[in-house]
């Protein structure tokens, strides 16, 4: 409980919403509800992850079709086998989409990625060269900011991730 705990007050630090909720026993799902009334929402991850399932919690009249957890590889099953959208009770629509095996960003620019990053967008302008891209440069407002602790050091971690895969993918 510590570890969400600490990870839900990072990333709503920065904007995003975190929910602690369980398939199993419909808990926590209450305050998803607003959440897709009158939008158009798009459920994306791995395989087997629960999408569907989680659909299901919220909106059981649609019965979408789900597998159990793989008894040999307590991983779940890929069922989903092409992206559906559905009306929802409250004129939000939702879309179930096949799990994807991996993610990847293209068409992005080093010098883009920290616009991307919440914490480190209004900090820009505060770096000594327009260019930084918040690794080794002197006078870099992000690495200050880092070191001060307004921005997490996990959400830098994910940062430098993500900088050092698009540097292979030269991008």
């Amino acid at each position: 409980m510590a570890l969400f705990a600490e990870m839900k007050a990072m990333y709503e630090k920065v904007g995003y919403g975190v929910y602690l909720l369980s398939l199993e026993t419909g808990e926590g799902l209450a305050p998803l509800y607003p959440l897709f009334s009158g939008k158009t929402s798009l459920l994306s991850g791995h395989s087997g992850v629960g999408k569907s399932t989680f659909i299901n919690q919220l909106f059981p009249e649609l019965n979408l079709r789900t597998q159990e957890v793989s008894g040999w590889s307590g991983k779940g099953m890929h069922t989903t086998t092409f992206a559906e959208m559905f009306d929802l009770p409250d004129g939000g629509k939702i879309i179930d989409t096949p799990g994807v095996k991996e993610f990847g960003l293209v068409d992005l620019s080093r010098q883009e990625l920290s616009h991307y990053f919440p914490e480190m967008r209004s900090l820009l302008t505060g770096c000594q060269f327009n260019n930084c891209l918040h690794i080794n440069e002197p006078g870099c407002a992000v690495k200050k900011a880092v070191a001060e602790h307004a921005i997490h050091p996990l959400r830098y971690i994910s940062y430098c991730t993500i900088l050092e895969s698009l540097e292979e993918n030269k991008y």
